[in-house]
């Protein structure tokens, strides 16, 4: 097997520096090294790919310019993608709100999600998450949620593996409780962690933590189980 993994990190707009201090302070099995992607031929060289936090839409257009969108959906057909906030949006297959004249898509996941889901900059929160299959978890992580996007519903797909639910946020724990009335446990818009297949999504930004697990847990269960033996 390898004897290290390129994350690659998609460095055109937003929180990708935050990633790549992340990913230095992993420990692995297998070392990771980052790479930031402003090109295909960058993202040619990368074993997964981390979609950061910042404006899906002006993320989605730099792609575009620098000639990305397309390497970007060949890339979710074979290798792991991890979009994190904005990069969420981009890795869904259905927006909502977005702005006008739509929203480019990579597909990669077969969900539904709504830009600034909870509000505006100013109802920004944070809550205590269980996260099923990170390292130490019974012990919660804290998720930053900025301008987030929500949930809003889960697809199935014939071609596409099912989407596994990872962590959910707790009830009563939203930043404008009297606009909310129906969020009850079964509410998708409680959903802010998913995987399906090698694909990670998180409405929110673990690399404003100083907890590694999350790039840990992408790493270990989504791209090295991909690389060749």
């Amino acid at each position: 097997m390898q004897s290290k993994v390129v994350i690659g990190i998609l460095a055109l707009q937003g929180a990708f520096a935050e990633h790549e201090c992340a990913l230095r302070k992993i420990s692995s099995p297998i070392k990771a090294c980052s790479l930031l992607v402003r090109t295909p031929d960058d993202l040619a060289k990368c074993d997964g790919l981390i979609i950061p936090g910042g404006e899906s839409t002006t993320i989605a257009l730099l792609a575009k310019l620098a000639g990305l969108l397309e390497p970007l959906r060949e890339f979710t057909e074979t290798k792991p993608i991890w979009g994190t906030c904005a990069g969420a949006i981009l890795l869904a297959q259905i927006v909502e709100n977005s702005k006008q004249g739509g929203q480019e898509l990579l597909n990669g996941m077969t969900l539904t999600i709504a830009r600034n889901g909870w509000g505006s900059q100013v109802d920004s929160f944070e809550a205590p998450l269980t996260v099923e299959g990170l390292q130490n978890s019974q012990t919660t992580f804290t998720g930053i949620f900025i301008r987030a996007p929500v949930i809003k519903a889960l697809h199935s797909a014939p071609d596409r593996p099912p989407i596994r639910v990872i962590a959910r946020l707790p009830l009563g724990v939203v930043p404008k409780p009297e606009a909310i009335t129906s969020l009850d446990e079964d509410d998708p818009r409680r959903i802010v962690a998913v995987q399906q297949g090698n694909h990670l999504l998180t409405t929110f930004h673990p690399e404003l933590t100083k907890d590694g697990r999350f790039h840990e847990y992408f790493v270990r269960v989504c791209v090295v189980p991909l690389l060749s033996p």
